[in-house]
Order: structure tokens, then sequence, then C-alpha cells
């Protein structure tokens, strides 16, 4: 079993490490090195310790305590979705979604995400539809890709 908290400020360093250290783990698999660095710019110190004292980032730990993954939901758009390389495989990424997806629905009637090439296809499974596409230069003229996906939530009569 899992725990989700939300991250309060002092516990950006672990928000951080857990961005960084999974961005650099996977994303050079999917990305040139110029849109990794973005990547890692955009996922700024200064940006995540904004977001925490909105509160808007969580964190979820495993069952003995240690930090696995993290999430942003700012109003109906998810974000920051990481989960370091040594806990994928395990559901944590699931269990992040399935709490993001309840909290945006509590007060939307739809989630909205950007979609990095490694997570694409889990999107889709989960009911994504691409509304664009988007290209950012990066540094080296390397290109960055991505996907603004949405999901309409089922309304409580029934209909999407």
């Amino acid at each position: 079993m899992s725990n989700i908290i939300k991250a309060l400020p002092g516990s950006e360093g672990i928000v951080y490490d857990i961005t960084q250290n999974t961005i650099r783990a996977v994303y050079p698999h999917y990305y040139p090195a110029g849109a990794v660095e973005f990547f890692c710019q955009h996922h700024s110190m200064e940006n995540i310790l904004r977001d925490i004292e909105s509160g808007e980032v969580w964190l979820l730990y495993t069952q003995t305590g240690v930090p696995a993954g993290t999430v942003t939901v700012n109003g109906n758009e998810i974000n920051r979705l990481f989960v370091l390389q040594k806990f994928q495989g395990n559901g944590y990424g699931r269990i992040l979604m399935d709490f993001a997806e309840e909290l945006v629905s509590q007060s939307f009637d739809s989630a909205e995400l950007s979609a990095s090439l490694p997570a694409k296809q889990i999107y889709i499974s989960r009911g994504y539809k691409t509304v664009s596409y988007n290209i950012i230069d990066a540094s080296d003229g390397d290109k960055l890709c991505y996907d603004y996906m949405v999901k309409h939530f089922v309304s409580k009569g029934g209909t999407e």
C-alpha cells in the first residue's frame, strides 16, 4: 500500500529529486539532449516551490515510507507526474493518475495534460484524446514534441 500526501514547503527537494532523476533516466531514450535539458529547466526548483506553496503538489510514498513519485494538480490540469525509475512497473503511476483524476473530477468535467512521448500511450489507454500537437524549440536546434490531451469524465447521469 502506498500513501499520497500534500507536499509542504521543505519537501521541494524531494519533489525536485524525483522529477530531475526521472527525466534524466527516462527522457534521453525518447528526446534529444536539448529537449531533455528543456524539461529539466522547466521543472526547476523555483517552479516546484511555487507549486508547493500554491498547494498543488502531491508526493507518493511506498509502504516503507520511501518517496517514489509526485504529481501536480492545478485546477483541471495534471502536471509533473513522475515516478522514479526504480519504482516504475509497480503501479505507482496508475495510483498517482487515479488520485489526480479523482481530485480534478470533484470540481471539473474534464482533465487536461501535456503528454511527453514516454507517457502518451498510458494516457491514451486511460481515455485521453489529443487536442493539439506542439513543438518547442530547445537548445542546440533540438525540438521538443508533445501532445496536449483532454479526458472528459462521465457525468453522474451516465453520459460524457
